[in-house]
């Protein structure tokens, strides 16, 4: 048996389709000086301690967001956090960059509790629902940023790096 399908429903299929493949595929991957090279797929992302953030969106309505704190990533990955944030390790920042090549920066100095404790959240979910399209799969939420600037959508790499070696 054929099964014939215009183009509108094979659109819609895929979009259906998509969360079970995409998803295990997806990973982040956390560079630069640190160790050594760490991918985190989603299945070790949802794993992970997660926290819901709230912030407004441009037309003023209250968003929820979930995910892990990007403080407890870079701690996996092996960031000089805590008590090894001193001195020349202060001079180390974070950039985060898009699948669409948009990029920005965030120092460990503003994320450390001991410092800034920028509590910056790396989210899956957008009101308990996984984040769609140009959404996701991974955002950046500031939920402290004046601006949505930082909240950078379609997250796929952090990058370490130190300014003073």
């Amino acid at each position: 048996m054929l099964f014939i399908l215009d183009f509108s429903a094979m659109w819609l299929l895929l979009l259906l389709l998509f969360p079970l493949f995409g998803s295990a595929q997806t990973v982040l991957t956390i560079s630069g000086d640190i160790p050594s090279q760490v991918t985190f797929k989603m299945d070790d992302l949802a794993k992970m301690p997660r926290e819901t953030v709230t912030v407004e969106d441009q037309d003023g309505a209250k968003v929820n967001y979930t995910g892990v704190l990007l403080l407890e990533i870079l701690d996996r990955a092996g960031a000089p956090l805590g008590k090894q944030l001193r001195g020349k390790a202060l001079s180390t920042y974070v950039l985060a960059k898009a699948k669409d090549g948009y990029q920005v920066i965030f120092t460990l100095g503003e994320l450390d509790t001991a410092f800034g404790n920028e509590r910056i959240l790396v989210a899956d979910q957008r009101d308990g629902k996984a984040l769609f399209g140009y959404q996701g799969p991974l955002r950046l939420v500031c939920p402290n940023d004046k601006a949505g600037a930082r909240s950078v959508r379609m997250l796929e790499t952090l990058e370490l790096v130190r300014l003073q070696k």
